[in-house]
């Protein structure tokens, strides 16, 4: 059956991308045809609007093995180990349907991390919902996080850590970012890039149903009235096949039998055999009868397309099938022989003996769609004009307990207590930290892992914002001792073809190279996810950072909680008293204008590499990085994690106290210093220009603000761990 335009653009192609198809293949494409370049054309898969800036990121550096165009990144930790990872969206079937859209987001990336011959060791999730007052909202978390728990724990794979933020800007299109790393030898990584003719290509894992036809075609569209109607196009996920598609492929990878291995992922067997393929520059031909089908009657269209979960495409050694089919049978899953690489340059698709389908791989990804789009440049907002009267007349303790409470500040413990995040027996800083940390598994060496992301700084002033992200995981790194390496992206935006969201995207991508490019901290994979909108009404641009450190003595790694009476805690960098854009501001002002606070690079690799001196010294005693809520929402979670008290002191300067404790002003970190080791710690901080405020001492079961306001650790702690569970009762 030959296709029209209608259908074409029923298919989400533009019609003078149809009228590109016919051109290159010089004649009309028929509907299995169309179907492949509507997957393989599609924003999630093609990134036709976002791989012109994607370009000037900085991917290369000493420990980089794998930058981005494989199936996840691949940073050197030494002694011949790698660390794999990789963050990716699930946006759009986690609004549709949370448990599996969550579930299989996270089955997803971790295919993706032992495609390529590594061990998954720890998880970590970005997950972002409306606002607490929408109807969907507790729905929406309680059946995410449920599948994110489901499927990781089912794996046996920890969940190190995460964030939670809740926006009304997500009421209509929720965010569910999933990350994952594994761990595997240098000289035993796996690529997806065909080689060879005449390559028996195989078929592993599960069979081939309906489910996930056009999941990303879904992926690559804006939300409408209709959005019921998208459910049959969430995937359906079962992680003990997982789990056993994990065992089977790294017991097959200990061999020499395999040449290439791809996930199935988006866009199924259409997308893996495509890409293997032109990363080859070779051909493929494939026999769909010979594809295990769980359902009657299943088309080429329907076999090419389908999203079915826990499948992988191997391309292997000639005369190593019968080794493997021995390995996959063992552990129960489907194997069969379904084509081999040819020297067409071409995928050819045969049917009851018929041929049904045969397109240039190189029409399908070199000549996809590329797209130099519109976009608007943003305006650093005016700084707002302070109410000092009002500010003044602010009680702290009220103010304290309103930031301590409030959603995007509350302990998230309901969330993650759901999580295995111990299993595996290498987990040595759970959840609640500043950065989960796994140890080498019989080694002294430990990955410490984070993902961040501030809507809010990239709403304000997407280039400004895009630099902060990137700045905050590099603090959460650092504040538990480890040496920042790399970052994955998962870039969240609305629709691409709006101006104003694409200079958003454009602007925070040009913020994220610049903090990447001098913190020296390149970007070795990622993902982007547009059209994250219903209707005209499109998230705030919300780029989601994973960052991945090494520690190289687990014991020195450092943690949050405050340790012992009579130590001094300082601020390292300078309180300005940035107000703007802050929470004290949203909450307790009720201003959301004005510009996100400054970030300087310069400050910030100046005062992350003294602090990681003083750790390697062991001076430090106890770290946090200074973010939401200020250096007084900062020392709190310090004294609920230790239960401890501080006696704290503003010093001497020329703002108030609330805009000292409530200002989010960058680049700033607590550190716990015993009295023995002060002098020494400031000779360090002198020395290296780190300006540092001396603001308390640590004391029991209390904080005394400036010597009039008095909060016991139990009240800290009961405005800070108990909204969410109130919330989700």
């Amino acid at each position: 059956m030959l296709v029209s335009e209608k259908i074409a653009i029923e298919h989400g192609l533009k019609a003078d991308e149809f009228k590109k198809i016919c051109k290159l293949l010089k004649r009309t494409p028929n509907l299995t045809e169309l179907g492949i370049f509507s997957a393989m054309w599609n924003e999630h898969c093609s990134y036709k609007s976002s791989r012109l800036h994607l370009k000037k990121l900085p991917t290369k550096g000493k420990k980089v093995i794998q930058g981005p165009g494989e199936n996840a990144g691949v940073i050197d930790i030494e002694d011949g180990d790698a660390i794999v990872f990789k963050i990716e969206s699930h946006n759009h079937p986690s609004f549709i349907e949370p448990y599996q859209g969550a579930a299989t987001g996270v089955g997803g990336i971790m295919r993706d991390v032992f495609t390529m011959g590594a061990r998954p060791i720890a998880n970590l999730n970005s997950i972002h919902f409306g606002s607490t007052q929408h109807k969907k909202t507790k729905n929406l978390l309680r059946g995410v996080v449920h599948g994110i728990g489901g499927y990781g724990n089912c794996m046996g794979v920890p969940t190190i850590a995460g964030q939670t933020s809740f926006d009304r800007s997500y009421n209509g299109n929720i965010l569910v970012n999933a990350m994952t790393l594994g761990l595997v030898k240098k000289n035993k990584i796996f690529y997806s890039k065909a080689a060879g003719l005449n390559k028996p290509v195989i078929y592993v894992g599960s069979k081939t149903g309906r489910d996930g036809i056009h999941g990303a075609s879904m992926a690559s569209a804006s939300f409408d009235d209709k959005i019921e109607e998208k459910k049959p196009t969430v995937q359906v996920g079962d992680p003990f096949t997982e789990k056993l598609l994990l065992e089977a492929c790294l017991e097959l990878m200990a061999g020499d039998s395999i040449i290439a291995i791809q996930d199935m992922g988006a866009a199924g067997l259409t997308s893996s055999s495509i890409e293997m393929a032109s990363k080859g520059n070779l051909g493929v031909e494939i026999n769909l009868n010979k594809v295990p089908c769980r359902e009657t009657k299943m088309t080429p269209y329907e076999i090419m397309l389908s999203e079915s979960q826990e499948r992988m495409l191997i391309v292997l050694e000639n005369g190593k099938e019968e080794l493997a089919k021995k390995i996959f049978d063992k552990w129960n899953l489907d194997f069969a022989v379904i084509g081999k690489t040819t020297d067409t340059k071409n995928i050819e698709l045969f049917f009851d003996k018929e041929l049904v389908a045969k397109i240039p791989v190189n029409t399908l990804v070199e000549n996809s769609p590329l797209y130099d789009r519109k976009w608007k440049k943003s305006k650093l907002p005016k700084k707002i004009k302070l109410d000092k009267k009002k500010i003044n007349n602010l009680k702290i303790k009220d103010t304290l307990k309103k930031i301590l409470s409030s959603p995007n500040v509350c302990s998230k413990e309901w969330i993650w207590q759901q999580y295995d995040h111990t299993v595996m027996g290498d987990t040595i800083q759970k959840p609640g930290g500043d950065a989960g940390v796994v140890r080498v598994h019989g080694s002294d060496k430990a990955v410490a892992a984070t993902v961040d992301s501030s809507a809010t700084y990239c709403w304000a002033h997407p280039l400004t914002g895009g630099k902060q992200v990137v700045c905050e995981t590099w603090r959460n790194l650092i504040s538990v001792g480890a040496k920042p390496v790399a970052i994955t992206n998962c870039l969240n935006f609305g629709s691409p073809e709006k101006e104003e969201n694409m200079g958003e995207f454009v602007e925070c991508v040009q913020g994220i190279g610049e903090a990447c490019k001098y913190l020296e901290y390149p970007v070795v994979s990622g993902n982007v996810s547009f059209y994250n909108q219903t209707k005209e009404i499109g998230i705030k641009p919300t780029p989601s950072i994973g960052g991945v450190g090494l520690i190289k003595d687990y014991k020195k790694m450092i943690t949050m909680d405050l340790k012992n009476t009579g130590n001094v805690v300082l601020v390292l960098g300078k309180t300005e008293g940035h107000i703007d854009q802050s929470l004290f501001a949203r909450i307790i002002l009720n201003e959301n204008n004005g510009p996100p606070p400054e970030v300087n690079l310069f400050n910030e690799k100046n005062n992350g590499e003294t602090l990681l001196n003083l750790i390697e010294k062991n001076y430090i005693k106890s770290a946090h990085d200074v973010s939401l809520g200020g250096i007084i929402t900062a020392i709190s979670k310090m004294c609920i994690k230790g239960n401890k008290g501080i006696d704290l002191k503003i010093p001497k300067s020329l703002i108030n106290e609330i805009e000292y404790f409530f200002a989010e002003d960058q680049g700033r970190y607590l550190i716990e210093v015993s009295s023995d080791n002060l002098n020494d710690v400031i000779k360090i901080l002198d020395k290296n220009s780190v300006h540092y405020d001396h603001i308390g001492k640590i004391i029991d079961k209390e904080m005394i603000i400036n010597q009039k306001t008095k909060v016991t650790i139990d009240e800290l702690k009961s405005y800070n761990t108990n909204w969410l569970k109130d919330y989700m009762v």
